[in-house]
């Protein structure tokens, strides 16, 4: 096959995956048949599960994999996607970040859209340097902290980093500027640009959202996202030659390759054009070593030698690659900072103690320690979530628990009948249970408490029973007496005041969602009464 064919194969192949996994992202979603008729979608106890295979790029994820089966010893669901890349690796080298990862794809676009270096100064910067064994250090951390019980790859899994970054930031930031437009056209006196604005809301909140979206440090995902993407500016694909675990797994893989590099020096004519355009700064120059762990397989100089000095063939020989570049330091640090973190991390207490009591999990998770063993902080559980209640942790899970989800009842509630943040948990961190499981056993999440100070009618300002009303429990969990009270007036009413039955509250955090009581509600869900902890409970 031609060169310019590879190219353009790889070029499909790029745009296809990219574009299923945004497809996959989008469709992450409560259903839109479903949300249409929310009133009666969870009045049942029928299971709802997604159409769309949308755990599809993380079951190809060799780190991904790798990491839950030494960190949890469990094998993903799917695992066979994943002994695939791997097999293709060896066989092909970094094929998947040249051809399927759509991270890599966002690098690779971002990198050629009028690129900061040129000329000699983008030589030099696709020359090896020392800094690509960062990547093999970040590695070897991640799946030595894996090994320990700790489970930090999804910080820096690309797939992760990608979804996460796209479903909790890059969504909700253009959802909040695009309703910002619309919402300047609505009241606009010009009815064309009326309708054009409720004609177009049809067609983007369904991408979008119905509401307004917030995720806790949104703002510092988002940030972090931009900061990678400008970083192409520096280096061509930074992330991918200097930051990737997963690059840095393909990379020690793919010494046995068959598909190599052939140099014919005789007719190099040295210049340059090979390096200028290595997506990988792998020494494609005819004199050079070739670095297998470092080609993306992106065939660019394949294809843009002029003198055919270059050619990619199949070459079956006893002579393996040459071996990826880690580097004693890479490795030594590596180690420690495996054994290090997480240690480090169990000293807050959230394991071995008590949790902080805003630390509640979604309904499904397995306890702490072995939920961390799994978790991948991909954010998939809280793009799917119906009503945004589910987002990233800050300081409630401690170090060892940064960005993984958890419930903040003041922003949505746990629908009584919903397990779809378990049905999309890439690892099993959120077992897969179904409604009637969830309702039967009961599945308690935490439980709720009254702040009578707070409470309009506990204080005497005036008749409320909206907690009792929403509670949706069978017999309810919040139940009421009549009492009578006086108001600050210093007159008698006669109000229905709300107690709290922790043998049926499940924590699903709905009356303090609706109290009428805004910024901190009446009644506050804790994380105390869980059923998967039997540290955490309230009683004995």
């Amino acid at each position: 096959m031609k060169a310019r064919h590879l190219v353009w194969l790889r070029r499909i192949s790029q745009t296809f995956f990219f574009l299923l996994f945004m497809f996959l992202l989008i469709e992450s979603r409560l259903p839109q048949d479903i949300y249409l008729d929310y009133s009666t979608a969870f009045s049942t106890d029928a299971d709802l599960r997604l159409d769309r295979p949308v755990t599809f790029f993380f079951k190809l994820n060799p780190l991904v994999g790798l990491s839950s089966l030494l960190s949890g010893h469990v094998l993903m669901e799917g695992f066979l996607w994943t002994l695939a890349i791997i097999i293709l690796s060896v066989l092909l080298g970094r094929v998947f970040c040249g051809f399927i990862c759509p991270f890599g794809t966002l690098h690779h676009f971002v990198s050629w859209i009028r690129p900061a270096l040129k000329g000699k100064r983008l030589i030099e910067a696709n020359e090896k340097k020392p800094s690509q064994k960062v990547k093999y250090f970040l590695f070897i951390l991640l799946i030595v902290c894996a090994s320990i019980g700790l489970n930090l790859t999804g910080l820096l899994d690309p797939i992760s980093f990608l979804f996460r970054s796209v479903a909790l930031a890059v969504i909700p930031g253009l959802g909040v500027g695009i309703r910002f437009v619309f919402d300047f056209l609505a009241q606009s006196d010009i009815k064309i640009l009326n309708l054009l604005s409720y004609g177009a809301e049809v067609f983007v909140s369904p991408v979008f959202g119905y509401d307004f979206q917030a995720f806790q440090t949104a703002w510092f995902i988002g940030l972090l996202f931009l900061v990678v993407l400008f970083l192409n500016r520096i280096r061509p694909r930074f992330w991918c030659r200097i930051l990737c675990p997963l690059g840095a797994l393909l990379g020690i893989s793919s010494r046995f390759t068959v598909l190599k590099l052939e140099k014919y020096d005789d007719k190099c004519t040295q210049c340059m054009k090979c390096t200028q355009n290595c997506q990988g700064a792998a020494c494609p120059r005819p004199g050079q070593d070739w670095e297998t762990a470092e080609c993306l397989v992106c065939f660019n100089c394949f294809n843009i030698c002029p003198e055919d000095a270059l050619s990619f063939k199949f070459i079956r020989s006893p002579k393996l690659g040459k071996r990826a570049n880690i580097g004693r330091r890479a490795v030594l640090t590596g180690l420690v900072g495996g054994i290090s973190f997480p240690l480090l991390g169990k000293l807050d207490g959230q394991i071995h103690k008590v949790s902080d009591p805003r630390l509640i999990r979604p309904p499904g998770a397995l306890n702490e320690a072995e939920f961390l063993t799994l978790c991948q902080r991909c954010g998939l559980c809280m793009k799917v979530c119906p009503t945004n209640v589910i987002n990233p942790t800050l300081s409630e899970a401690g170090m060892a628990g940064f960005w993984t989800p958890r419930l903040i009842m003041t922003q949505g509630y746990c629908e009584y009948t919903c397990t779809l943040c378990g049905s999309v948990c890439p690892t099993g961190a959120i077992k897969k249970i179904t409604a009637k499981e969830k309702i039967e056993t009961p599945v308690k999440i935490g439980s709720a408490y009254l702040d009578r100070g707070r409470c309009l009618p506990w204080s005497g300002n005036t008749p409320c029973i909206v907690c009792q009303e929403h509670c949706p429990t069978s017999p309810k969990a919040i139940y009421l007496r009549k009492e009578v009270m006086l108001n600050p007036d210093g007159k008698k009413m006669e109000v229905q005041l709300p107690f709290v039955d922790l043998k049926k509250c499940i924590g699903c955090g709905i009356c303090e969602t609706k109290c009428p009581v805004r910024g901190k509600p009446a009644i506050l869900t804790i994380a105390a009464g869980e059923s998967r902890s039997l540290k955490n409970q309230i009683l004995l």
